[in-house]
């Protein structure tokens, strides 16, 4: 596929897909949606690639869906109206699903506001780093809806119930500041060293055992609708199979040797 609304490209180990309708705020239309969707297709069966970069291109990371994909005239009846749910079904929903069950870490690096369903797409990776100027933005209320795209699941198990109900009611911004004080994102860095920040952040990820990563991933997301003993199960089953795997020996023999470990991950 050629992409025309966002940039992808893959070396070293880390994969970095960009949305780029800069002109539109990297707003989602169907079109970028189909591009996405093959990138990370492409992140999936490609096992040279350790970690994802989602990041946005100009002064914004995403401000969610392109209303303009979406026109509905004004006093127009619901005979005209548009399915949002087949929009979610179609398109939302599965790409919140992927970011959650790819194999890998996901970094998302938050350089403007982040709104609407951009807001909890962010919120659907693993580790998010936002420029201080950045702002999530639960936009929905706004034009008579509810956040989607993960927002009714990730808010209230981010900032609590009372938190999550009036940035959703009220639409207000939150400052990458406030964000990473709630525990929302990961961290808030100055403007000038988000680059500085996330690349060195990736480096790491890509030299870490990624086996281990992507367990440790789905076990932390799978205790959000585990009982304990399911947990502790699961936890054993993973534990099981690592123990087996080639980056514990090589982890276990650089700690004896005191050496840098050399990791093969996935």
């Amino acid at each position: 596929m050629t992409y025309e609304n966002i940039l992808f490209a893959s070396a070293n180990g880390i994969a970095r897909l960009t949305l780029n309708r800069p002109e539109r705020l990297n707003s989602f239309n169907d079109a970028m949606h189909a591009e996405v969707r093959d990138a990370l297709a492409r992140v999936k069966t490609d096992a040279s690639v350790r970690v994802l970069l989602l990041t946005g291109a100009g002064r914004g990371f995403c401000a969610g869906q392109d209303l303009g994909d979406r026109a509905v005239a004004p006093g127009a009846d619901s005979r005209s109206a548009i399915d949002l749910g087949a929009s979610i079904e179609r398109n939302y929903k599965p790409l919140i699903l992927t970011l959650r069950a790819l194999p890998l870490p996901v970094v998302c690096a938050v350089n403007g506001v982040a709104a609407g369903a951009g807001a909890n797409i962010a919120l659907a990776c693993d580790i998010v780093v936002a420029a201080k100027s950045a702002s999530f933005i639960q936009a929905f209320s706004k034009i008579g809806l509810i956040p989607d795209s993960g927002g009714t699941y990730f808010l209230p198990r981010l900032v609590g119930t009372a938190r999550a109900i009036g940035l959703s009611m009220l639409g207000e911004r939150l400052i990458a500041e406030q964000a990473a004080e709630w525990g929302v994102i990961w961290q808030c860095v100055e403007d000038a060293h988000l680059h500085e920040t996330v690349e060195k952040l990736l480096r790491t990820l890509a030299g870490a055992p990624t086996a281990a990563l992507a367990a440790i991933k789905r076990a932390l997301y799978a205790s959000l609708r585990n009982d304990l003993e399911t947990q502790l199960e699961l936890e054993r089953d993973l534990q099981r199979a690592l123990g087996y795997g080639a980056d514990y020996r090589e982890g276990v023999a650089a700690f004896t040797e005191k050496r840098a470990p050399r990791f093969t991950g996935r």
